[in-house]
């Protein structure tokens, strides 16, 4: 006669290599939520976790109990027999090779990995109450899942780079994060600062013979980036990120708006006053209000219309595949700032005079690649700290880092 339908589902769902399930439950006393599971063994060979060897008896035994995956709202737990044997080729006692559970823990692997995957959106202090485990448990396995993630993923071989930093604390200290945008996934957090000695620990991370693939290094204009990328991958081409640039060019929008704001008085400040963003804002994402208030400035205020017109047709640099046509675009650009009077746009196009062979590079076809993954990795990097809210942990920032963007196991 077969099994109930519950039996056979019981057993199906906690069916362990060695170990059949018992068909009864138990409870456990105090815990109203927590069920226990006995398993029993199928076999009487034990086998060495260490080399592998298979004994017919062994050196002695004790019963653990390891929490398994949740059934509805009960917490499941484990029973079952661990046992040591003197094994002949180490020569020493061992434990015994269980295949579905975590050596020297009180874990199934698939809890552990249920529980990684669970911290991937949320908080540890979440999953430790909606588990009910103590926070450093949590923490300590999600560190060895992100561990893992990083194991199958392999070893980093980019040929397209994205160089930035983040601040990890107040203090302007800083970290450098490298990606591989051709795989959209950062592969080095490390150094000290954002020294050239920092960024020449990623060089040596990857090792001489890798380094010499790199063919593309995208980064912010900052020097030791670039003196760094030259001395250890001469032969990659350095392209500096169009969000930066760009970021430069808002920046003096902003200071010709507080020089404005600063020269005018009275009734003419209010056209002024309070619309930072609606001119650093893309038209096109601006609504309702803040479109009118913006025309109503441009119609009021001719310097700031002429720079706005300037900080928009900028972008255009961008879209050309000749430097030659590039670079006729830029001088037309800058002819137009004469007798302007925007002294922060001129500081801004002798910085991409300095600056023309890393702008300059996009224009060929290899190099075409997509610039928005070092921006948005940073937006993740923020989400991380502001959801933890700060984390003094580096090795778990790290970590969050470099599988923020792999697969779930």
């Amino acid at each position: 006669m077969s099994k109930p339908r519950t039996v056979r589902r019981l057993a199906d769902a906690y069916r362990f290599p060695g170990f059949r399930t018992l068909q009864t439950v138990h409870g456990i006393f105090g815990d109203p939520h927590a069920r226990l599971i006995r398993l029993v063994r199928r076999g009487k060979k034990t086998v060495c976790a260490t080399c592998g060897t298979a004994h017919w008896g062994w050196y002695d035994r004790r019963q653990r109990r390891a929490r398994d995956l949740s059934c509805g709202k009960h917490r499941i737990y484990l029973d079952l027999e661990v046992r040591r044997v003197h094994c002949r080729r180490c020569g020493t006692v061992k434990g015994e090779r269980l295949e579905s559970f975590l050596q020297n823990a009180l874990h199934t692997e698939r809890f552990a990995r249920y529980v990684g995957q669970r911290c991937r959106s949320g908080t540890i202090k979440d999953v430790a109450e909606e588990l009910n485990l103590d926070w450093h448990t949590v923490k300590r396995l999600e560190k060895q899942y992100m561990h893992e993630q990083l194991k199958r993923s392999g070893k980093p071989r980019p040929k397209v780079i994205g160089i930035d930093e983040i601040s990890v604390r107040k203090g302007h200290e800083y970290r450098i994060v490298v990606s591989d945008l051709e795989k959209h996934r950062p592969i080095w957090f490390g150094g000290t600062d954002r020294s050239e000695a920092s960024m020449d620990e990623f060089y040596r991370f990857l090792g001489e013979k890798q380094a010499q693939k790199v063919r593309l290094a995208v980064m912010d204009m900052w020097k030791p980036f670039r003196n760094s990328t030259t001395q250890n991958a001469p032969q990659a081409a350095i392209l500096f990120d169009k969000f930066h640039i760009l970021r430069h060019l808002g920046e003096a929008l902003d200071k010709v708006r507080k020089h404005e704001f600063a020269r005018l008085s009275g009734k003419a400040r209010t056209f002024v006053k309070g619309q930072k963003y609606a001119l650093l804002s893309h038209p096109q994402n601006l609504k309702g209000p803040a479109r009118k208030n913006l025309r109503l400035l441009l119609a009021a205020n001719q310097r700031l219309n002429t720079a706005y017109l300037l900080k928009e047709s900028f972008g255009q640099l961008w879209d050309y595949n000749s430097e030659a046509w590039a670079r006729k675009f830029f001088e037309s650009w800058r002819a137009q700032l004469k007798w302007q009077r925007l002294k922060p746009f001129e500081l801004f196009a002798a910085m991409i005079e300095r600056h023309w062979d890393g702008i300059a590079a996009y224009c060929k076809p290899e190099n075409k690649i997509a610039l928005g993954f070092v921006e948005g990795l940073n937006n993740k990097i923020r989400v991380i700290q502001r959801r933890a809210y700060g984390l003094h942990d580096e090795e778990y920032l790290k970590l969050k880092v470099l599988t923020c963007t792999l697969p779930a196991i």
